[in-house]
C-alpha cells in the first residue's frame, strides 16, 4: 500500500494534478496535536525565552551578519556557530524527538522572535528563517496558526515531505515568542 501511495503521489505531482498538499488534513491534525504539544514543552519555551533575551536588540544588519556567517560555515570544515547551536540542550531534545519518531519527522528546528534558529535536530542551510513563510505565517499570525508547505521530494533522501510550522506561545501571556518547524515524511502519516 505504501508503494502504491508513493507512486500515486509522484504521478499527481509530476502531472500537476495534485493540490498544493494532498495530506493537508492529516498534517493539520498532527500540527494541532503532537507538534503543538512539543512547541509548548518546557524545553522549547525556556530556550526560546532565553534566546529572545539575547537577540532582542539585534537589528537587520546584525541578523544578516549572523546569517552570512552561518551560511559560510555550512560549507566549511570549521563550524563554531553551527556547533554551538547543534550542541545546545534544545538541539539534543529535538534530535531525540526526531530519532524517536520512527521516520515521521525528517527535521525539527525552533526559531526565536527574530526568526533566528534556537535549536535544531540537523543543520539548516541558513540561520535566519524570518524572511520565510514558515516563520511569518506562524509567529506573525499568532496563537493557533499553522503553516503547511507544499509537498516536496527531498533530493538527498528521496522522501516525500512537507514542512509543518506552528508558533511557540508564552504560556503566561498567550503571545507568540517564536516558532517551530517540523519536516514530516508524509509516507509515514
Amino acid at each position: 500500500m505504501k508503494t502504491f501511495l508513493k507512486s500515486a503521489v509522484f504521478v499527481l505531482l509530476a502531472t500537476g494534478a495534485a493540490n498544493a498538499n494532498e495530506f493537508k488534513a492529516e498534517l493539520e491534525e498532527l500540527a494541532n496535536g503532537q507538534i503543538a504539544e512539543i512547541a509548548s514543552s518546557s524545553e522549547v519555551i525556556a530556550a526560546v525565552k532565553a534566546q529572545n533575551t539575547q537577540t532582542a536588540g539585534h537589528d537587520q544588519a546584525k541578523i544578516d551578519e549572523l546569517d552570512k556567517t552561518w551560511r559560510a560555515e555550512a560549507e566549511a570544515v570549521d563550524q563554531p556557530m553551527i556547533d554551538a547551536v547543534l550542541e545546545n540542550d534544545l538541539s539534543g531534545y529535538l534530535a531525540d524527538l526526531q530519532d524517536g519518531s520512527d521516520g515521521l519527522f525528517t527535521e525539527i528546528f525552533v526559531m526565536d522572535a527574530k526568526g533566528l534558529n534556537v535549536g535544531q535536530s540537523d543543520v539548516t542551510s541558513d540561520y535566519w528563517q524570518g524572511d520565510e513563510a514558515k516563520w511569518q505565517d506562524t509567529y506573525g499570525a499568532g496563537s493557533g496558526s499553522v503553516h503547511i508547505s507544499d509537498l516536496e521530494e527531498d533530493e538527498s533522501t528521496q522522501l516525500l515531505q512537507s514542512q509543518v510550522s506552528v508558533p511557540v506561545v508564552d504560556p503566561d501571556s498567550g503571545e507568540p515568542i517564536g516558532a517551530v518547524t517540523f519536516g514530516v515524511n508524509v509516507e509515514n502519516l
